[in-house]
């Protein structure tokens, strides 16, 4: 019933999440975009993903993008993906 993709079985395996992490250390709109999401309570946080996500997948976007966002639907990879942009802010700093 849930049409949100599911993560692959390990995000490593998904090679768009790191690229998007990278790209939130260099880029202020997608840090500002995914600190947001972040910071955002657990339910929350997923309510938006999923949205996210459908609307990704209504649109036809691209497959490796929409794969890395449903990553953040798991609490653990959301709560280091934080402390990855995070940490590379105050490195940047």
């Amino acid at each position: 019933m849930d049409s949100v993709p599911r993560t692959a079985r390990s995000v490593a395996e998904v090679e768009s999440f790191v690229t998007m992490l990278t790209t939130a250390c260099e880029d202020d709109a997608v840090y500002q975009r995914l600190e947001r999401l972040l910071s955002m309570p657990d339910a929350k946080r997923k309510a938006v993903v999923r949205a996210w996500v459908n609307d990704l997948l209504i649109e036809q976007g691209p497959g490796d993008f929409t794969q890395a966002i449903a990553c953040l639907l798991d609490d653990r990879v959301a709560e280091k993906a934080y402390e990855a942009i995070a940490k590379c802010r105050r490195g940047a700093g």
